[in-house]
């Protein structure tokens, strides 16, 4: 089955939190739990950071929003029955290419190092590592944010970016 990705509908909006939680398992599996609180699409709902859903209904999404003058990924999710049927690296294709389209010079997130469908899913995708003195503002804040919201505890956490324009990957 095809599942084509679209910005969100406001309709949308209310089923993401379940596909994002409906992953909590496969991070429980490697020993990754997270706190009690609200789903990371709900913060980026009420922030105004854009969304972009695969299927209708929605099977997946992706959360961004502008930091430090570039896109910021702050999560794809996919429903957890249909993991590894390509839905998660199309959202990423549209991430890149709408951040692209924009004018800026790259992606960046913040994810788990050694989580198999997180760092290595994303190196294989066109991301490295970002060096903390190339940090901004924007993604300092994000990472203190990360430590004190307990996340840092859960396991290694690094910084990835990707430019928009794939020439420059290899130099990143």
């Amino acid at each position: 089955m095809e599942y084509g990705v679209r910005v969100a509908r406001p309709a949308d909006l209310s089923g993401l939190a379940a596909i994002e939680h409906s992953g909590d398992a496969m991070f429980a599996e490697v020993g990754i739990v997270f706190p009690p609180g609200p789903a990371v699409v709900n913060d980026m709902i009420d922030k105004g950071g854009e969304i972009l859903v695969a299927g209708d209904p929605p099977v997946g999404f992706a959360a961004v929003e502008e930091v430090d003058g570039a896109v910021h990924l702050e999560q794809i999710s996919v429903r957890a029955d249909l993991v590894g049927r390509g839905i998660g690296a199309r959202l990423l294709d549209a991430v890149m290419a709408r951040a692209a389209g924009s004018g800026a010079p790259g992606v960046s997130l913040l994810t788990f190092r050694e989580v198999p469908w997180n760092g290595p899913w994303y190196a294989r995708h066109g991301f490295t590592e970002l060096p903390g003195e190339r940090w901004g503002p924007g993604i300092r804040a994000h990472w203190d944010a990360e430590i004190k919201a307990g996340l840092h505890e859960l396991g290694t956490r690094l910084v990835m970016w990707a430019p928009t324009d794939p020439r420059k990957r290899s130099t990143m």
